[in-house]
């Protein structure tokens, strides 16, 4: 009875909005029986989908039946008479049948709004009585008694009140896993590359060759104090025992006095800033062109024309040598100034310095050196300025430098290659940043560029072309 009263109740609901509503009781082909409405408009002979008041009418007639179907399932279960209810395995969430009866009134909706008059000959006639409340793609109701309403009435697209026993048989695909199938995952050229330069070369980037691309910049770790505006950070390619390649070295430039060489185990612990050693050089170094090469700290001493060598495991300095004719402390040092006089770089051929002299007119000079006595093997004069360069490196005995130390879309913009004495323009992008690029070296065996950006540690991933 409590159902009945309750439909009784949205029949009244309807009646204040037209002047006749039709309750329909009957079997449907199960068996069950299902409650229908037919409700003539006295005004019009369509029902256009935005009429107001109808959804919000369909809405509460969802809930009202998913609500009686809840309400008779329990009453079923306490062993009650009532209609069946829920189908076996117990009664169903209210809240579910809610929104599958929603669901289904909606799609009804849908399915009737896609007709308008003009759209068919037949549109704007009344439907056939048997066809009022029908759901689409169910059958109709046989009929018992005498059908509800007339030919006359207007056409309403009819929604009668879910079954609650044939809800749980509609399952529309989830909108969530419909979006999901349409979408796709596109991956640039660029991470392509970047991803067969780092530590997986492919087949043609194996060995020497030119450079032909510098990735975007990769942040490892910052320094946090005002003494890691400049700085080194390295690792040795080359490394001797005890130390190997995970090892990584630092060292903070600014100051007069730099003496503090600090080592880390690995380059995560260089992020988290603890290290595991701190060395106290013998001699303060000068600027940011160190190095580290097979078990020993290349630089150059403060105030001089010199480049030492200190021994990692000895802790003591096993070489020094002055550089002939070398500029220092601020003659000839890159744009970006800094005291970067002589630059040391480390290449798959071996140790080379970086520098310029008066006899060259700031042009740059490579020397390449004997990493155990410092001893210079051969040396090339370039037609490059220094001064007119923010940094260089050196791959495969090519001499690279990059056009700006602060632009943001900087370029590496020459090449002087030693095996053929001759240099040429490129045009290679190169990312600034953080805006301000005080150190730059290659490592031959990470296979990337080492960089110190305005308080960043980074690094460069790069692709060489087939030697």
């Amino acid at each position: 009875m409590l159902g009945v009263w309750l439909l009784l109740w949205g029949s009244v609901a309807l009646g204040g909005r037209a002047d006749t509503a039709f309750l329909h009781r009957a079997h449907d082909s199960s068996g069950h029986c299902t409650y229908s409405f037919t409700v003539a408009s006295p005004v019009e002979a369509a029902c256009p989908e935005s009429a107001g008041g109808v959804p919000e009418l369909r809405a509460e007639l969802a809930a009202l039946a998913a609500r009686l179907s809840w309400l008779e399932s329990r009453e079923r279960g306490m062993g009650g008479s009532g209609p069946r209810g829920a189908e076996a395995g117990g009664a169903r969430d209210p809240q579910q049948v809610a929104s599958t009866a929603r669901l289904e009134a909606a799609g009804a909706g849908q399915t009737a709004g896609e007709q308008r008059p003009g759209d068919h000959p037949a549109a704007g006639r009344p439907l056939p009585p048997r066809q009022r409340g029908a759901r689409p793609g169910h059958a109709a109701c046989p009929r018992q008694g005498n059908r509800q309403g007339g030919e006359g009435a207007g056409l309403v697209p009819a929604h009668a009140v879910p079954d609650p026993t044939a809800a749980p048989r509609w399952e529309p695909q989830p909108l969530a896993y419909q979006e999901l199938q349409s979408e796709r995952t596109e991956v640039p050229v660029s991470q392509l590359l970047e991803e067969t330069a780092l530590g997986r070369p492919g087949k043609e980037d194996s060995g020497c060759g030119q450079l032909v691309w510098v990735g975007e910049p990769v942040v490892f770790g910052r320094a946090d104090s005002i003494a890691g505006k400049y700085g080194v950070w390295m690792k040795d390619p080359e490394p001797v025992p005890p130390f190997t390649r995970d090892n990584t070295w630092r060292v903070d430039t600014v100051g007069t006095e730099v003496r503090q060489l600090f080592q880390y185990e690995e380059a995560e612990q260089l992020a988290r800033g603890y290290p595991a050693k701190v060395h106290i050089l013998p001699r303060p170094l000068e600027s940011t062109g160190a190095v580290i090469y097979r078990g020993g700290l290349f630089f150059q001493p403060r105030h001089s024309r010199s480049v030492a060598r200190y021994d990692l495991r000895g802790e003591t300095i096993t070489a020094e040598r002055e550089i002939p004719g070398a500029g220092y402390h601020g003659q000839y040092p890159y744009s970006w100034g800094g005291y970067t006089d002589i630059d040391l770089a480390v290449d798959e051929t071996g140790l080379w310095v970086i520098y310029s002299t008066e006899k060259a007119r700031g042009a740059i000079v490579l020397s390449k050196l004997d990493p155990e006595t410092l001893e210079i093997r051969r040396t090339w004069e370039t037609n490059i300025r220094k001064r007119g360069v923010a940094n260089s490196f050196l791959i495969c005995g090519t001499l690279y430098t990059v056009s700006s130390y602060s632009a943001p879309n900087a370029t590496v913009n020459f090449a002087y290659d030693t095996a053929t004495g001759t240099s040429r323009a490129l045009s290679i992008p190169f990312e600034n940043r953080f805006r301000y690029l005080s150190m730059l070296d290659y490592n031959p065996a990470e296979r990337q560029l080492f960089a110190w950006d305005s308080f960043n540690m980074v690094t460069y991933p790069v692709r060489l072309s087939r030697a």
